[in-house]
């Protein structure tokens, strides 16, 4: 029987695999393991492997290594600690396969000791490009290692075989989130509300901010900004999600956990909704505001508004729908105004979906289920210029 392992990280991203992993849990020629790591094994960001283990999952192995610190030294021995962590899972475990999704430093980890350990990388999400984020690197380096590859759009695809990935290896699948977003029963405005324990307002705004990486001490400067933006918007409600274990994630998250302190009758903050009430999110609310890849791939579907702030995304392929803005008080609440524009919403409401038609999964498992690997050399495949 193939063994595949899935490691996840952070709930946002188990949620988009929820699909993925429920699909290769019930194929019958497929074992399915489990790491979680990271974020997952923090009570700082919710010790959310509570939440996977109530659903019924089997988890495999947890890899513990996150230290309590947001610095750069602190996120560097932290995926020492995770490397080292993999090593002895996969040993453990020997899969035929391991899954990684995306670009965090974990996964970095995860898949130079799966490189190392001569185990084929399954990699989501490679070809993206985030200007103002470290994850840039790290995702072009985990395409490098890996020797399957699921990208979201043709033009991702091309961008992985322009790394020298052979065409044969690299796969147009789409988003899995747009699969979560189409089998989903989302939660009507009292449910969402009751589940937020929150009403919600004449106009909401949901706000996600991640600090820019590849900026030096940048990110208290720029959220005091979208503070100060958000403090000026008349007859609105504020639904804010922590920011992610980054470097300088830290001081957004005291920033927010003060502002909804101050301002309670109007704003809260969770330190992650978690897929369901997300999503849910996006049916009763009016704008996406920050600078989360959410804002990019999965808010578009729900012809809302993403306030798109700074760098971090820079480089992504955007819908209409997506305003960019700097992180400054006149760029935000231009782009709030802009937002607002019924002739603008109106418009939106019949632009194309860039990220598939939510049958992502099935084209995976179909890959899956035929590939074998008995060779993982890799020739640099050229294109001509």
């Amino acid at each position: 029987m193939k063994k595949i392992t899935i490691v996840s990280g952070t709930r946002a991203e188990f949620g988009l695999l929820n699909p993925l992993i429920d699909e290769i849990q019930n194929d019958q020629e497929i074992q399915l393991q489990l790491i979680v790591t990271a974020m997952h094994l923090a009570p700082e960001f919710g010790y959310t492997v509570n939440e996977i283990e109530k659903k019924g999952y089997k988890i495999d192995k947890k890899v513990e290594c996150l230290l309590s610190s947001d610095s750069a030294v602190g996120i560097t021995k932290s995926v020492g600690l995770a490397m080292i962590g993999f090593a002895d899972a996969l040993n453990e475990l020997n899969p035929d396969f391991v899954i990684i999704l995306g670009d965090r430093t974990e996964m970095l980890a995860a898949a130079t000791a799966s490189m190392l350990a001569n185990i084929p990388i399954v990699h989501m999400y490679g070809g993206e490009t985030t200007e103002g984020a470290y994850d840039e690197g790290i995702r072009h380096a985990i395409t490098k290692m890996s020797y399957l590859h699921f990208a979201s759009t043709e033009i991702y695809r091309k961008r992985i075989i322009q790394l020298g990935e052979h065409p044969s290896r690299v796969y147009n699948v789409g988003s899995i989130s747009m699969d979560s977003i189409k089998n989903l029963v989302l939660l009507n405005k009292e449910e969402f509300e009751d589940s937020i324990n929150f009403k919600l307002g004449k106009k909401n705004i949901l706000i996600t901010f991640h600090p820019v990486t590849l900026e030096d001490h940048s990110a208290q400067s720029q959220f005091q900004n979208i503070l100060e933006a958000l403090s000026s918007f008349m007859n609105t409600s504020f639904i804010f999600t922590h920011a992610n274990s980054d470097k300088d994630g830290r001081i957004i998250n005291q920033m927010i956990d003060e502002f909804v302190l101050r301002n309670n009758e109007i704003s809260v903050a969770f330190k992650s909704l978690g897929q369901l009430r997300y999503l849910s999110a996006l049916k009763h609310i009016d704008i996406v505001l920050g600078n989360s890849s959410s804002g990019i791939v999965e808010v578009p579907y729900f012809n809302i508004p993403t306030i798109n702030i700074g760098d971090r995304q820079k480089g992504r392929i955007l819908s209409e729908s997506i305003i960019q803005a700097d992180a400054t008080f006149e760029s935000i609440t231009s782009a709030y105004k802009r937002a607002y524009d019924p002739l603008y919403r109106n418009n939106i409401k019949s632009q194309k979906q860039l990220f598939g038609s939510g049958n992502t999964v099935g084209k995976i498992m179909n890959i899956l289920r035929n590939q074998n690997v008995n060779n993982l050399k890799k020739s640099f495949y050229d294109i001509q210029f």
